[in-house]
């Protein structure tokens, strides 16, 4: 009897608890499908939220207004920027892959004498175009064959847009609710924090934000800075297809050192075609603006994010984009960061044992 008493007392403890997994279970199987879409909506109003509170102000704290007006900057600025980058991308891949094609390979056959007498870079260039002249077929295909994969990746990419539109606008939509109710889910969540962990909720919150911070300015940006600061220098100096390249340039530059990849080659090819001085701009400009991006305020921006080190958000972005995608690259520097606070709250806790 006593027996069934206990079991009837513990049911009201226990029942609660068992809803609640399953109602998660449940909302996880619904919203599945919208967790990519959601996590960019939330990490695009982390991004915009100062500029938002600035709109608040100016609308005197009207959040339905003020959401709304956000929400239809980010919306314009996103449809027209796609656009524009999409087209701009597509015309200048097949102006290079037609230039590949109708032009012969026109590199001279040896090193310009100024070029040449530079130690091991001179002997590697001429043994590089003695490479090139010896199979010249064969190098022209294989630009041929970057030039068409490259002009299929824009027209995928021009698609993608068109049939991803749905889900562009999903993410606009759930802007305007996470504007509008940002704070007061925040409110809930520090709550509901508090209730399953503690006061250490806080460590954590913060990691996430400083987290973000990190990968925003100190990777995604600062690579787009490169990405510009590079296409400038590749317009000045006539390059074919500088929008191209300066894209190229902020992919790699995601990588410490990588937008050198871009750079460097092509100033010296510039410098091989004998435009001397366009060449030697071009890698005066990388090595004083780009380089400085990624040597000097790169390395400030991600340390002074709650001194998260640079390793673990270089290895949360590359493991996050080969696990999650896209979103990856947000997702696996956080989830590291967590993992880093959670040991480090663990060693602080039981460092007298």
């Amino acid at each position: 009897m006593n027996n069934l008493h206990n079991n009837r007392s513990v049911i009201p403890v226990i029942a609660p608890s068992v809803l609640l997994i399953i109602l998660i279970w449940l909302g996880y199987e619904i919203l599945q499908g919208f967790l990519a879409i959601i996590a960019w909506a939330l990490i695009v109003t982390y991004i915009m939220w100062p500029m938002y509170e600035w709109i608040q102000v100016k609308l005197r704290h009207d959040a339905v207004l003020s959401a709304s007006v956000m929400t239809g900057i980010i919306a314009v600025t996103l449809l027209f920027g796609f656009y524009w980058l999409a087209n701009v991308l597509q015309q200048e891949v097949a102006t290079v892959y037609q230039s590949l094609t109708i032009n012969h390979m026109r590199l001279p056959t040896e090193v310009p004498d100024n070029i040449k007498n530079i130690p091991w870079l001179g002997h590697y260039l001429q043994q590089y175009l003695d490479q090139i002249h010896a199979n010249q077929d064969g190098a022209r295909a294989k630009l041929l064959a970057l030039g068409r994969q490259g002009l299929g990746e824009m027209g995928e990419l021009a698609g993608n847009i068109g049939k991803n539109i749905i889900q562009l606008g999903l993410i606009i939509v759930a802007l305007f609710f996470f504007f509008r109710d940002g704070q007061n889910a925040l409110s809930q969540l520090r709550r509901a924090l508090r209730i399953f962990i503690g006061d250490d909720y806080k460590n954590y919150l913060e990691t996430v934000g400083n987290t973000t911070q990190a990968v925003v300015y100190g990777l995604v940006l600062a690579a787009l800075g490169q990405g510009l600061i590079a296409g400038i220098g590749y317009a000045i100096a006539s390059v074919n297809a500088p929008v191209l390249l300066g894209v190229l340039t902020a992919l790699f530059a995601l990588v410490p050192m990588g937008a050198t990849l871009i750079w460097l080659p092509v100033g010296l090819g510039l410098m091989l075609t004998e435009n001397y001085w366009q060449g030697i701009g071009l890698l005066l400009w990388g090595v004083l603006a780009i380089s400085t991006v990624d040597n000097i305020i790169r390395p400030l921006v991600i340390s002074g994010a709650g001194h998260i080190p640079f390793l673990v958000v270089l290895f949360g972005v590359f493991g996050g984009l080969t696990a999650f995608g896209a979103i990856g690259l947000f997702i696996g520097p956080v989830i590291l960061s967590i993992l880093l606070t959670v040991w480090r709250t663990f060693l602080l806790q039981n460092q007298n044992k």
